[in-house]
């Protein structure tokens, strides 16, 4: 007899920050398909260290790579600064990334973040 397959018993942080991601790709990717066709989406753990400018620079959530020559464009939502701005709650955790995507997709197409999505920068019901 095989025995079942092994599933976990609980995601990971990485994991479930993973998936609030694909999520929210999903369903802006719904609307603007076409839009998106070619753009990448990523998750990383911190955004790269830039050299200090003259004042304090807010810590980014996410960063937009306009496509260059063969390279596609590039949308970046950084996993640890959205999960200190979550405050440990999964649904604003949830709605900050939404508010993240929308606004790297709006950057990318030249539109405001509220007509990307009319529920952006909204508390969710």
């Amino acid at each position: 007899m095989l025995a079942p397959p092994e599933v976990p018993i609980s995601r990971s942080r990485s994991e479930r920050f993973d998936d609030l991601v694909t999520d929210e790709v999903r369903r802006v990717a719904q609307r603007w398909s076409q839009e998106l066709a070619g753009v990448e989406f990523a998750v990383e753990e911190v955004p790269p260290t830039e050299p200090p400018t003259d004042g304090p620079e807010p810590v980014p959530l996410g960063r937009l790579r306009p496509s260059a020559g063969a390279n596609a464009a590039r949308i970046v939502i950084y996993r640890r600064p959205l999960e200190a701005r979550g405050g440990g709650d999964e649904r604003d955790l949830a709605r900050l990334i939404r508010d993240v995507v929308v606004e790297e997709v709006a950057d990318l197409l030249g539109l405001s973040p509220e007509s990307i999505d009319p529920s952006y920068d909204t508390p969710d019901e």
